[in-house]
């Protein structure tokens, strides 16, 4: 008990120390200096629950270095909790080369070189994720049959009467406007587009009529940055 009178105390004591701003000498606000006092009173709770059981001296000490320990953790998490974040975004776009690191802030979005040496990108046309490849040489976005079926798009309406040149070589495509269509947060809307036909193109194309709305893009060694 005369254990827990003496963490009350202490409980008063960093009130008081609080309300004097204190946190700010360390570099923290009052809510974060807060919330590690409110961590060191467990510790000194546990501590006395300890104390009350009779447990050896080198147990508490072990459990106080881990809760210690745990502190130091979060504190130091939540200071580097930008660094972190942007590292983890670089570590899964570069597992997951169509996902896009997203700066909501600056209006950008990043995407990192995949297998075959392109740029995969997932969108969404018409509300559906559909992959596509960056491709500055297509005068439009370019969506392959099942894709455009896929976004809503009723391909029977549709006249296959324009000349592409594909990958395979020279194919048909029609003429759409995709309503929607977002590119790692970039939205924009009345797209012009064109529908292979079936069997002529194998990956949806982001090309040059939703490129040349965007403010700008630049391509690097290995990245992508779209600036909306």
């Amino acid at each position: 008990m005369a254990f827990i009178g003496f963490a009350l105390l202490i409980a008063v004591g960093l009130a008081m120390v609080i309300s004097f701003g204190a946190g700010q000498l360390v570099g923290l606000s009052d809510d974060q200096f807060g919330q590690i006092i409110l961590l060191v009173l467990v510790l000194i709770l546990v501590a006395s629950g300890s104390f009350g059981r009779r447990v050896k001296l080198s147990h508490i000490l072990n459990g106080v270095a881990l809760w210690s320990t745990m502190l130091f953790v979060l504190v130091a998490g939540y200071s580097y909790r930008e660094e972190i974040s942007d590292f983890s975004s670089r570590v899964l776009t570069s597992l997951a080369p169509g996902m896009a690191m997203v700066d909501q802030d600056e209006g950008t979005a990043v995407f990192q070189k995949g297998f075959g040496n392109t740029f995969r990108m997932d969108t969404e046309v018409n509300g559906t994720l559909i992959t596509m490849i960056f491709d500055t040489g297509a005068s439009a976005v370019v969506l392959t049959n099942s894709d455009a079926e896929a976004a809503g798009i009723n391909l029977a309406s549709l006249r296959f009467n324009i000349e592409v040149q594909t990958a395979n070589g020279t194919g048909r495509a029609a003429g759409v406007t995709i309503k929607r269509i977002e590119v790692g947060g970039i939205i924009r809307e009345n797209i012009r587009a064109f529908v292979a036909e079936q069997g002529a193109l194998k990956t949806s194309l982001l090309g040059m009529t939703f490129l040349q709305t965007l403010d700008n893009y630049t391509v690097s060694k290995d990245s992508l940055e779209l600036n909306g």
